[in-house]
């Protein structure tokens, strides 16, 4: 699994964020929450579930696809959400083309596809790009209706 270079929101710090762990990532410099982002595929099938399943937070997974205009277009709103709830939420990016298993796995029909998991369990699902707000809304109610609200926390 690979770990990504993330710059902190809060003082520019530079960190090394890995791809799965037990705690969420913070800035090695002020401790600030992290943006988690991930890409993850069929090369990977058997790590997804370290990676999404096991994540101690909810994990919003975005199936998309390079040939996909809408998948291009939300993919900045979806990092800009993933920014914006560090350390409450991780945003793992499957390319359904490269990971065909995955996206029969989730019964993907159309891309992009969105859903939210809760200890690897589906708790919200959107097929189809929406502008950040509706996605904005959408992440905060699955947020706050998954699991009995276990973990709940505004976006």
């Amino acid at each position: 699994m690979a770990s990504r270079i993330v710059p902190c929101p809060t003082c520019g710090q530079r960190n090394r964020v890995p791809a799965a762990a037990v705690g969420t990532p913070r800035c090695g410099r002020c401790r600030a929450a992290l943006p988690w982002l991930v890409d993850a595929g069929d090369a990977d099938f058997a790590d997804f579930a370290e990676v999404a399943e096991q994540a101690p937070v909810p994990v919003l997974v975005d199936l998309w696809a390079t040939w996909c205009g809408p998948c291009r277009a939300v993919s900045p709103a979806l990092e800009r959400l993933a920014a914006a709830c560090a350390g409450r939420v991780k945003l793992v990016k499957v390319d359904v083309d490269a990971a065909p298993r995955l996206a029969r796995r989730f019964g993907v029909q159309a891309v992009p596809t969105l859903l939210v998991l809760d200890r690897g369990e589906v708790v919200a699902r959107q097929a189809g790009a929406a502008p950040e707000p509706a996605l904005r809304a959408w992440l905060e109610g699955a947020l706050a209706s998954r699991a009995g609200g276990r973990r709940s926390g505004r976006v």
